[in-house]
């Protein structure tokens, strides 16, 4: 089996759901969440860093929000959350010690909005690691204590293993904020799994999604242009009903924070708009990460066969989608706490809403808007980076198989993405055959 197939294929079933590879292996775990040290700027050899310890007191834990992982919208998120002054204070959270060096030789975070640059740098830096500092203070996360405010903005197929990592300093008091691309992990009917197992009875965190829509690229280390203004909408996927208020404080500092642009939206709306994303995300970021191409060409009069084949993965994705808004296990969603009554949200009318005719007249939309963008896959893989793809349409070929469906268009556009493929006549004729 090959590791692509491995990783879209579905596990045994608990309690009656069929679980896909990365929650088995998380069911199937018994180890402890790891100690992790708190390294700052003072813990690197040969550095005078100035200021004060970072060691918090307990009220700055409350108040303080983590952002775990630097890289566009982590930027992004922390140029908006720090212009909210010194009552909000912010900690960076990097992901390996070169860039704890790079901040101390040149710091801040550098964002770039309508030709003006901004370069802020009044946070606090750390990486976490299992290593403990021989160099300086020696801190645990937190000292030891619990993480009140994190924000989780690595690349989607880190997200989840990030939080897992952390679940150590995590408990029913804690708000995680997810703001990646794709459909967060924890919506029904796999969340309640992973935080039964994860955690003791009702001490799971908040579980809260920001489906963010603003368009960031890099200019390099903690430099980001702004370059396409939009909005963030944002709600919990999975609330702790014993703690559901510990979540106000994060909610509330993103709606206050200039340029995010968020709103709060009941649990219903989100899931149906972060769906949508996911269409936008897996036709437009494959696609364009295949051919080399700037998003405008799958729109602007598309040869015959690439329409074709977009109309394919529209009709299959089509029948994913009105599946799962009439399953059961979206009724919670749909009708449960945190959601809104709202007849444009009922099963009938998502029905409509996700048909394929529906979904084209969205997608053409959305690509007249970014037409002269290139998708964050297709830089991912001119850079040699990890893409998203598996998040996108395998999320898709394992919904699919969840509800007893299939997705092979998707299934073969996430082998092909992996393998490398390159150029329009290469993906055609791996659906199509030679002619």
């Amino acid at each position: 089996m090959s590791t692509t197939t491995r990783l879209l294929s579905q596990s045994v079933p608990k309690n009656g759901v069929i679980m896909p590879p990365w929650l088995h292996d998380i069911t199937q775990s018994t180890s402890a969440a790891p100690k992790l040290y708190a390294w700052t700027p003072e813990n690197l050899p040969n550095c005078s860093a100035d200021g004060e310890s970072q060691s918090a007191t307990p009220k700055d834990l409350q108040k303080r929000i983590f952002i775990l992982g630097i890289g566009n919208l982590g930027r992004f998120y922390a140029n908006s959350l720090a212009k909210l002054g010194q009552e909000v204070p912010v900690t960076l959270v990097l992901h390996r010690k070169s860039l704890l060096e790079h901040w101390v030789s040149e710091p801040g975070i550098e964002l770039t909005r309508y030709d003006v640059t901004e370069r802020i740098s009044s946070f606090n830096v750390e990486w976490w690691t299992e290593q403990a500092p021989a160099h300086g203070p020696v801190r645990e996360v937190c000292d030891g204590a619990k993480i009140a405010n994190l924000l989780v903005a690595t690349k989607a197929p880190d997200a989840l293993p990030q939080v897992d990592r952390l679940r150590r300093y995590l408990d029913g008091n804690s708000t995680v904020g997810f703001v990646q691309n794709g459909m967060n992990k924890l919506w029904p009917p796999y969340g309640a799994i992973y935080s039964e197992h994860r955690f003791p009875p009702r001490q799971h965190p908040n579980w809260l999604v920001c489906v963010t829509t603003h368009g960031v690229y890099s200019l390099g280390a903690f430099k980001s242009v702004h370059a396409a203004p939009a909005d963030i909408a944002m709600g919990l996927v999975l609330p702790n009903p014993d703690t559901a208020g510990a979540a106000d404080y994060l909610t509330e500092q993103i709606l206050k924070a200039p340029e995010l642009e968020a709103r709060k939206v009941p649990r219903n709306a989100l899931w149906v708009l972060q769906l949508e994303k996911l269409i936008i995300n897996s036709l437009i970021n494959p696609l364009t990460a295949v051919i080399r191409c700037m998003n405008g060409h799958l729109f602007d009069q598309p040869a015959p066969g690439l329409k074709k084949l977009m109309d394919m993965l529209v009709d299959e994705a089509s029948q994913i989608l009105q599946a799962l808004a009439q399953h059961s296990s979206s009724q919670d969603i749909l009708t449960g706490v945190d959601s809104a009554p709202d007849a444009d949200l009922s099963k009938e009318a998502l029905v409509e809403r996700f048909s394929a005719a529906q979904l084209n007249a969205m997608l053409q939309r959305v690509g007249e808007k970014v037409k002269e963008n290139r998708s964050s896959m297709c830089q991912d893989v001119m850079a040699g980076k990890q893409t998203e793809v598996r998040e996108f349409n395998g999320w898709l070929v394992q919904m699919a198989e969840f509800l007893g469906l299939e997705a092979p268009n998707h299934k073969k556009l996430c082998e092909l993405v992996e393998a490398g493929v390159v150029g329009e006549q290469n993906l055609l004729e791996a659906y199509f055959g030679k002619k």
